[in-house]
């Protein structure tokens, strides 16, 4: 290469540099996603918690917290979500729980050129921080998320250690009923939100034999024995009262139904494992063992 030749190249490597320089930072740099869908209650309670919430353009149908968010669009469950619905309002990043789907739904969202970021779905304290976490770093919120962390890691772990303290070395059996549909109990094994947040509160899952949820025998709900029924605090199938489990044959010579202790709870609160996860383990820690406190 001549000195010539080898100038003009010089020349023309600096004006290129030049030219970067002068373009506008959005050219060089991707823009920070704006109109974000969240998929999952405790998702979308993190993104507010973060103060991101103005970049929210829709949420799902179990996004009901904080009670501002139902003014959100609603892009509908979040297990049987339409790819028509989501990308309806333009999303350019899509924030969704682990187990959204179903999964022709999920195919057609990431083909769609749509930043799709899955949140982590474990039943524990290190779950709730991973799914901060993860939310944070979608967000490029690095101070608020880790902020968040410790305050949200402080309440769990004294919350935690409040509710081992109280239950001491007898720690109560307690049976999580999701649905007495024709009067067959519909109740959680292990592996499930339920099972999480009864063991964080300092009790014991009733029925271990299995995952996840499944019908029970009249037999095994006898020989599980429960000293607590836990039920989410809704009407319909889920309406349970001290009467109903006491006049259900399945339930009625368990030890939790001849002693009218029945434990009813906000399902969004009990079983979505956000920020407000200290707060779930509080509250049920107290109305079990409350009369000990």
């Amino acid at each position: 290469m001549t000195l010539s030749s080898s100038f003009s190249a010089g020349l023309k490597a600096a004006g290129a540099l030049a030219l970067c320089a002068l373009l506008p930072v959005q050219a060089v740099q991707a823009e920070e996603p704006s109109r974000i869908v969240s998929i999952g209650g405790a998702v979308t309670e993190i993104v507010y918690a973060l103060g991101q919430e103005d970049r929210l353009v829709a949420r799902d149908t179990t996004s009901n917290f904080p009670a501002k968010a139902a003014a959100l669009p609603n892009v509908g469950y979040a297990r049987a979500l339409s790819p028509e619905g989501v990308l309806s309002v333009d999303p350019d990043l899509i924030l969704a729980s682990e187990g959204s789907g179903p999964p022709e739904t999920l195919a057609v969202l990431k083909q769609a050129g749509v930043t799709y970021v899955e949140v982590p779905e474990i039943y524990s304290a290190a779950g709730v921080i991973a799914k901060i976490q993860t939310v944070a770093d979608a967000l490029d919120q690095s101070e608020a998320g880790q902020a968040l962390i410790t305050q949200v890691s402080d309440e769990l772990s004294a919350a935690q250690a409040l509710a081992q303290k109280t239950a001491g070395d007898s720690p109560k059996r307690v049976l999580f009923v999701l649905s007495t549909q024709a009067g067959r109990i519909t109740a959680s094994g292990t592996g499930t939100g339920a099972d999480g947040i009864i063991t964080m509160a300092g009790a014991v899952n009733a029925i271990s034999e299995f995952e996840g949820y499944k019908q029970l025998t009249d037999e095994a709900i006898a020989a599980a024995a429960p000293d607590v029924i836990l039920a989410m605090d809704r009407g319909g199938d889920h309406g349970l009262t001290k009467d109903s489990i006491q006049s259900l044959p399945a339930l009625m010579l368990t030890p939790a139904a001849q002693n009218g202790e029945l434990i009813r709870m906000d399902g969004a609160l009990l079983l979505q494992f956000g920020p407000r996860a200290a707060s779930a383990v509080k509250d049920l820690s107290q109305a079990i063992y409350g009369a000990a406190q």
